[in-house]
């Protein structure tokens, strides 16, 4: 099969189709004839050589993808309301960007009803990385308000939609006036432009002085300390991405008096059983948004296989809004 291959660490050009032996599914397992690939920041980092594969996981490259089940046990996928033939979506710990792929049954879900399957590879990895950390971990309510910075993202543009959906004021931060208004219109109640606004006094502005309730943070070094300032009482800030730095200073006062939670996570090394519970939790609570169309997958560019250097190429640019996908028709 064809597959995309980072041939050593560096720029997009690293990047090189290549061949490999088609995976055949173990227990557990299923195997999906690829259609499409979702694109990641882990992939950037893994291409840079500063995100190490899990063990066990395959150096190919991508986190999502989405096609047709065509290998598997008949036994376990009935089990799991799946036959061979199925559109599905699914979230892997790597083997992405490649013509076939293995991913655990328990992290598959079927492609929502209307979507093709370029929107659907580009759901799992952000969808189940936002309910996790906003949801679970940031344990976001009805009628709380959040602050998501970094809101034209692929984790961005879903967390907008989906605190919304569940109800919360959203406050979202963008790099520019037009990165600002695609928040808007996806949803959020107001969008703060950090490089002309400093977001700790917007954000004072906007809640009154009272501060947010969670905040949804891919930055962390200097902007935590801002963000702890920017939390109520009872507040919860959740780091799910160091792009600003690992290294932090902060009022650990204010966490004290304020009885603030300072949290987060990564997904790719998470047990299958983990993740498993997300994928329920995904398809009872936020697939049939998705079917309805009260959310929807926001892709920015698709681009053929052969061209993956140009699509991580532009996600370094951070100039998209929403998600960059690879097909496989061409390859």
């Amino acid at each position: 099969m064809k597959a995309i291959e980072i041939t050593s660490p560096g720029a997009p050009d690293v990047l090189r189709l290549g061949e490999r032996p088609v995976p055949l599914a173990g227990p557990g397992e299923l195997r999906i004839r690829v259609s499409a690939s979702g694109i990641n920041r882990p992939d950037v980092l893994q291409r840079l050589g500063l995100y190490p594969v899990p063990p066990g996981a395959s150096d190919i490259p991508g986190l999502e993808v989405a096609g047709v089940i065509d290998q598997g046990d008949a036994q376990e996928l009935a089990a799991a309301g799946m036959q061979l033939g199925d559109r599905v979506c699914a979230l892997v710990a790597g083997g992405g960007y490649a013509q076939w792929c293995v991913a655990p049954i328990a992290q598959c879900l079927p492609v929502p009803a209307g979507l093709s399957d370029v929107q659907a590879a580009s759901l799992p990895e952000t969808f189940f990385t936002v309910w996790s950390n906003l949801m679970d971990r940031g344990g976001l309510a009805s009628g709380e308000t959040v602050l998501i910075q970094g809101g034209t993202s692929g984790i961005g543009v879903t967390a907008i939609q989906l605190a919304k959906a569940f109800g919360a004021r959203v406050l979202a931060t963008a790099g520019s006036d037009e990165k600002c208004a695609a928040c808007l219109a996806l949803g959020a109640d107001a969008a703060i432009n950090y490089k002309t606004h400093d977001f700790q006094t917007e954000v004072a502005r906007l809640t009154d002085g009272q501060g947010v309730d969670v905040i949804l943070d891919m930055v962390a070094g200097s902007y935590v300390a801002k963000e702890v300032q920017s939390l109520r009482e009872d507040g919860r800030l959740v780091i799910i991405a160091v792009q600003g730095g690992s290294k932090s200073e902060f009022n650990a006062g204010l966490v004290l008096r304020r009885r603030l939670t300072v949290t987060g996570s990564t997904l790719r090394p998470r047990p299958v059983a983990f993740k498993a519970a997300i994928a329920q939790a995904c398809l009872k609570s936020v697939w049939p948004l998705l079917v309805s169309g009260q959310i929807k997958p926001v892709i920015h560019s698709v681009f053929d296989a052969v061209d993956a250097a140009r699509a991580h190429a532009l996600m370094e640019t951070n100039q998209h809004v929403g998600k960059i996908v690879l097909t496989w028709e061409k390859a």
